[in-house]
């Protein structure tokens, strides 16, 4: 008896250590993502969705989504009735910021939404009222459901940027729909079992996925807090332009650099493993992104030392036109045409630039005309200042014109008109030519001629000659 006593206390000891062992196995191939766990686990899900389609064969689940169908159908020709009487009353809404718009612009996209979210959660209120709530659980899952897709949707409106508020609003969707249908934990196990080590490094799916909504919901929130500073920047009257793009760019290199690494802390991201992307960039920077470096510092250098700063007219080449803004790579430039040039930093830096309002915004003009050599020149130049004065954009104070002579030619006594302007993006070509017709128009009533040349031909007689 002793014997078989030992020998079934060491049978049952063996079976626990085997028993441990293979937990132990088990418990290493979840965490290494071997494919029997990944496996084991998206067959868990698949049971557990098969699951729920044999339910939708009971009565009382049955009759929940004939409910939830015939509400979504109705929210639909309620929709086509209510959209264009909405987008007509929205046209008519003047006034309203660009945040309001947008969210009228969400209402009126997302009405059958809207509508089949109140419609449902109408029945649910009625039906757990009258029944028990086993019978209105499914239709109470899809109004919350319903409800939470409607939420995220508002939320993120405040996204500007189409495709990140796309990847935040179907990765939240996707959140969320996992967590109301309990199928959280299940799907997190799977995407984590899905995973590729470097060293000491793991990076799974579930991880990417943390990073994708996770890192997209941090570089919103930076890049609604960035417009919002820039805008208090450029209302800031203390200020120069120069130091507002400045402290702009700064800001917005700070808050996104803090971004980044404060949502890969987010997701558990190890930071020391990024150290080996340094080379990796060294060389980037090394062989394909020169001009991008280049133009970068040059748009510091710009900013910093304020040569050109928004407003400013410029010549570079062939293009004339005014700073429109000072970008990160590039210099937007808008000519009279309406055509606006997008000139790298690096050009700005390296070429002969004409700042027109660079110290101050003062512009001189010239004018060259000549007049008869009968015509009095003192009175010449008295109507000349006197014409140039007339003219709307020529200023006479602080910056006057005048008139000198500059020589005496074959036909004429020549001039020359010296005027200022103050806001040369309203054109110089139009300025010169309303001088010229307020000069036409003055020497015409007192009398003085604009000469031109002449040449006289004397026909001689041949036999005189000889």
């Amino acid at each position: 008896m002793e014997e078989d006593a030992t020998l079934t206390a060491e049978g049952q000891t063996s079976e626990l250590d085997r028993i441990a062992g293979a937990e132990r196995q088990v418990a290493d191939v979840v965490q290494q993502g071997d494919t029997p766990a990944t496996t084991e686990i998206a067959l868990g899900i698949w049971d557990r969705v098969l699951s729920f389609m044999e339910s939708l064969t009971r009565p009382w689940v049955a009759y929940q989504v004939g409910i939830a169908l015939a509400l979504l159908l109705l929210a639909f020709v309620l929709s086509a009735v209510l959209k264009p009487r909405f987008y007509d009353w929205l046209k008519t809404r003047e006034g309203w910021s660009k945040l309001r718009y947008r969210y009228g612009v969400m209402v009126h996209r997302r009405m059958p939404l809207i509508l089949f979210t109140v419609l449902i959660w109408a029945v649910v209120w009625v039906l757990k009222s009258v029944t028990w709530p086993s019978r209105s659980y499914l239709l109470a899952m899809l109004a919350s459901l319903a409800l939470s897709w409607l939420v995220v949707v508002i939320v993120l409106r405040v996204v500007v940027n189409p495709t990140l508020r796309a990847f935040l609003r179907y990765g939240l969707w996707i959140w969320v729909t996992l967590v109301i249908t309990g199928l959280r934990d299940d799907a997190v196990s799977l995407m984590d079992s899905m995973a590729i080590n470097f060293g000491e490094a793991r990076i799974s799916l579930w991880m990417i996925a943390q990073a994708v909504v996770l890192l997209g919901l941090t570089f919103a929130i930076t890049r609604l807090l960035s417009r919002q500073a820039d805008a208090r920047l450029k209302r800031s009257q203390d200020i120069s332009p120069s130091m507002r793009v400045l402290f702009g760019k700064l800001l917005q290199v700070l808050l996104y650099t803090t971004a980044f690494f404060v949502g890969l802390r987010i997701i558990g991201f190890d930071l020391k493993g990024l150290a080996f992307l340094t080379g990796f960039i060294g060389v980037g920077l090394g062989f394909g992104l020169q001009k991008v470096v280049s133009n970068l510092v040059s748009g510091l250098i710009i900013v910093m030392d304020k040569s050109i700063k928004p407003g400013d007219v410029i010549s570079l080449g062939e293009t004339f036109g005014w700073i429109n803004s000072l970008g990160a790579r590039y210099v937007s430039v808008v000519t009279r045409d309406g055509k606006e040039f997008l000139i790298p930093n690096e050009d700005l830096i390296t070429n002969q630039v004409v700042n027109w309002s660079h110290s101050d915004k003062y512009v001189r003009l010239d004018i060259f005309f000549g007049t008869a050599y009968g015509d009095d020149p003192h009175l010449v130049r008295k109507i000349a200042v006197e014409a140039a004065q007339s003219v709307g954009r020529v200023l006479n104070f602080p910056k006057t014109p005048v008139c000198h002579i500059t020589g005496f030619g074959d036909s004429s006594v020549d001039y020359i008109l010296r005027f200022w302007i103050e806001d040369p993006t309203g054109g110089l070509t139009n300025i010169r030519g309303n001088v010229y017709l307020a000069l036409w128009d003055a020497f015409k009533a007192h009398g003085i001629s604009l000469p031109f040349p002449q040449r006289e031909v004397r026909m001689l007689d041949g036999e005189d000659g000889a």
